[in-house]
């Protein structure tokens, strides 16, 4: 009997290891913090209403997040405090006041704040442990971000931040 729950519960780890990838979870290293999260559907999600979205931005020169580079500088150590930043921010400021009629982006918005929740509350465990570290540097660039939002309307700016969400998910997504 003893065999019998060895062998399942490697055939359970086995398992587990091969149908981690097929579901599209994904592991952030965010300096000594680690999460699991389903980049996939999340970029499925945005993929979906991105060119409704970015239809509706009517100010094209001016960006929120800038780019992906000015991402990369922020060091491993600042990523988790940075990520639960930003994290907040989509859904304090972004999913919460998007307004649109379509139902069909509607939907999409909520799966995509259920995706943020689910990433929120991993990192508030590192924060909680004192594995999220808070640098100087990564709150300079997050004041930035608010402050690039701020000189817009409240309605633009949500538009604008959603449409640059891709910019931040290529950024997770080199956290691999």
């Amino acid at each position: 009997m003893k065999g019998f729950g060895l062998a399942f519960g490697l055939f359970s780890a086995v398992g587990f290891l091969l149908w981690t990838p097929l579901t599209g979870l994904k592991t952030l290293h965010l300096g000594s913090c680690v999460i699991t999260a389903n980049l996939q559907a999340i970029q499925k999600e945005f993929s979906e209403i991105r060119d409704s979205v970015q239809a509706e931005d009517a100010n094209i020169d001016i960006r929120i997040l800038r780019t992906t580079e000015s991402l990369k500088d922020i060091k491993s150590l600042d990523r988790c405090c940075f990520l639960r930043h930003l994290v907040r921010f989509y859904l304090d400021r972004v999913f919460k006041v998007y307004q649109t009629p379509d139902h069909h982006t509607l939907r999409k918005i909520s799966s995509l704040a259920n995706s943020f929740l689910i990433i929120k509350k991993d990192l508030s465990v590192c924060h909680s442990r004192m594995s999220c570290h808070c640098g100087e540097e990564a709150m300079e660039k997050y004041n930035q971000i608010l402050s690039h939002f701020t000189e817009l309307e409240l309605q633009a700016a949500v538009v604008k931040a959603l449409g640059e969400l891709g910019i931040l998910l290529r950024w997770m997504e080199e956290m691999l």
